[in-house]
């Protein structure tokens, strides 16, 4: 580790053994640029990507795990409406909503809630 790997060595020892790699991995692209880019890119705040790298973030890490995996870490995987997709674009596409006047949004909304695997939130 250089001098300039900040994040990952705050993350190293907030975590310890336990550092996922997700976690090393977001620490490392945060080096590289900034903690408020990175957060940009995964679509969060920069105080969520701040207190998960220490370890101090109290909600629940299952979902910046897969903002990581699918924009820092190109996870991806079938949308029955939009075909292969990031886990990133995937939880974009469901905090979207409802449109009753877009086709599309529509076929989402219905598809996310067919039991998907990938869905976060609660059934309707």
């Amino acid at each position: 580790m250089g001098s300039a790997d900040v994040n990952e060595s705050q993350a190293s020892v907030a975590w310890g053994n336990e550092l996922p790699d997700w976690v090393l991995l977001m620490a490392q692209a945060c080096d590289r640029s900034s903690q408020a880019a990175v957060a940009k890119r995964l679509g969060v705040s920069s105080a969520m990507v701040n207190q998960a790298l220490k370890r101090t973030y109290t909600g629940s890490y299952t979902t910046l795990e897969a903002r990581v995996r699918g924009e820092l870490m190109g996870k991806t995987h079938t949308c029955p409406v939009l075909g292969e997709i990031t886990t990133r674009q995937c939880l974009d596409e469901q905090a979207r909503g409802y449109a009753p006047t877009n086709p599309s949004r529509i076929a989402i909304f219905i598809a996310c809630r067919r039991p998907c695997p990938h869905f976060k939130g609660k059934p309707k």
